[in-house]
C-alpha cells in the first residue's frame, strides 16, 4: 500500500456557507477505475459492530455527502455517513479506549475483483472523524453471511494497515495487492464516522459463471469489460454506458459537450476477453434533445491493429433501445463506438461468447488470482 496526498488532524468546524469550500481533496491516479463497491453493481455494507449516529448502509451511496446543520435526532447529529458512537475505557483509572479498540463495517463488493486504489471519505466529519482507518479483503465464494465471513478460517489480507487519516477529507490510497477479492472489512480506530468508501479496481469475473451463461454482455461492467478511452468526459463518464440495467435518468448515461468543429465523438472498450459477438444494443434512454444523430460500430482483435467495421453509420432515434443483430459472429477484444456528430448514449450492450482462447486465458487468470 502506497498513499497518496495525506491529509491529517481535524478539519476547522463549519462556518456557514458551502460545506465543499475548505474540503481537502486530490486527484488520484486510480479513479478512472469502476468502483467495485459501487451499489448499482450489487454492492452492500452487510455488518457492522456500531451504528448508533449513522447507518452503515449510508457508505456506499453514489452521491457525494450531504450536510445539513441543522438537521437532528434523538441521539443527536444527524451526519450522511457511518458514525459510531465514543468508546471508552474500562475504568475511571483507565477512560480512554485501548489501543486495538476499534469499529469495523463489512463490505460485499458489487464485483469481485482486483483492488488498485481506496478512498476512505471524511467529507462533513470534521472534529468527529476516526484518528487512523485500516482496511482488510478476503475471497470467499457465494453469498456468506457476516458470521461465516468473521469464522477463524477465513484468510484476510492487509490492504491499508492502520493509517493516520484527515477530518473532511478524501483520504486515497494506492493499493498494490495482486489478488481477487469479494468483501472488505473496514476498520476505524477507535471510533468515529467515515462518510463515503469507494473501491477502484478491475473486475475479476468467474469464468465458470460466464461459461454457465454462454451468452453474455462482453462489455458489461459486472462481467469484467472496461472504457479504456473517450472523446469527452464532459458531462457525465463513458463507464456509464456498461453499468448495469437500463438508464434511470439523463446523466445515468454518457453525454458529450456540444461539438462546434466537423468532428465526432467516441468511446473505446476492452472486452473482458477475446470472444464472438453476436448481437448489439444502443440505447438512448431518457437522451431526449440531446441523444447521437447516428452511431458505427468498429472491432478490433488484439492490442494493436486495424479497426474493421461491423456496424456501419446507422441512424438513432432518442430515447430508444436499438437492437441488432449482426450478420456474423465478430471475432473481437476491442470494440469502438463512433458517435456522430455528438450528444450521447445510455447503454451499449454486445452480445455473444469467449472463443477458446478466450476462455482459457479467463480460468488462467482466476486461477493466478487465488479464485
Amino acid at each position: 500500500m502506497t498513499a497518496t496526498e495525506r491529509f491529517t488532524g481535524d478539519a476547522n468546524p463549519y462556518a456557514g456557507g458551502d460545506p465543499y469550500a475548505d474540503y481537502r481533496t486530490a486527484d488520484f491516479p486510480f479513479t478512472d477505475l469502476v468502483d467495485l463497491a459501487d451499489r448499482r453493481l450489487g454492492a452492500g455494507v452487510i455488518a457492522a459492530n456500531d451504528e448508533f449516529f449513522a447507518e452503515r448502509e449510508n457508505l456506499l451511496k453514489p452521491e457525494p455527502a450531504e450536510f445539513d446543520p441543522e438537521r437532528f435526532g434523538h441521539k443527536g447529529k444527524i451526519m450522511d455517513g457511518w458514525e459510531t458512537r465514543r468508546r471508552r475505557g474500562a475504568s475511571a483509572d483507565l477512560p480512554h479506549p485501548a489501543d486495538g479498540d476499534h469499529d469495523w463495517a463489512l463490505v460485499r463488493l458489487g464485483a469481485p475483483g482486483i483492488v488498485r486504489g481506496i478512498v476512505v471519505d471524511t467529507a462533513h466529519f470534521r472534529g468527529n472523524y476516526p484518528q487512523a482507518v485500516s482496511v482488510e479483503a478476503a475471497c470467499v465464494p457465494g453469498s456468506p453471511s457476516p458470521e461465516e465471513l468473521l469464522a477463524p478460517e477465513v484468510e484476510w489480507t492487509t490492504l491499508i494497515p492502520r493509517t493516520a487519516v484527515g477530518g473532511h477529507a478524501a483520504n486515497g490510497f494506492v493499493v498494490a495487492a495482486e489478488r481477487r477479492v469479494t468483501h472488505l472489512r473496514v476498520n476505524q480506530h477507535p471510533d468515529g464516522g467515515i462518510a463515503r468508501l469507494r473501491v477502484y479496481g478491475e473486475v475479476a469475473p468467474d469464468p465458470a459463471w460466464l461459461a454457465a451463461l454462454g451468452t453474455f454482455d462482453l462489455v458489461a461492467l459486472e462481467n469484467g469489460g472496461t472504457v479504456e478511452d473517450a472523446s469527452d468526459r464532459f458531462y457525465s463518464p463513458a463507464t456509464n454506458t456498461i453499468q448495469p440495467g437500463r438508464s434511470r435518468k439523463m446523466d445515468d448515461g454518457w453525454e458529450t459537450r456540444r461539438r462546434r468543429d466537423r468532428g465526432n465523438d467516441w468511446i473505446r472498450y476492452r472486452l473482458v476477453e477475446q470472444a464472438l459477438i453476436r448481437a448489439v444494443e444502443i440505447d438512448t434512454a431518457y437522451l431526449k434533445g440531446n441523444s447521437a444523430g447516428w452511431a458505427s460500430l468498429s472491432a478490433r482483435d488484439g492490442e494493436s491493429g486495424d479497426w474493421t467495421e461491423v456496424l456501419p453509420r446507422t441512424r438513432l432515434q432518442p430515447d430508444t433501445d436499438h437492437r441488432f443483430v449482426l450478420p456474423e459472429p465478430v471475432r473481437a477484444t476491442h470494440i469502438r463506438i463512433d458517435i456522430f456528430p455528438d450528444g450521447g448514449i445510455s447503454r451499449l450492450r454486445l452480445f455473444g461468447s469467449p472463443t477458446e482462447e478466450g476462455a482459457a486465458r479467463l480460468a488462467a487468470r482466476h486461477r493466478e488470482l487465488g479464485g
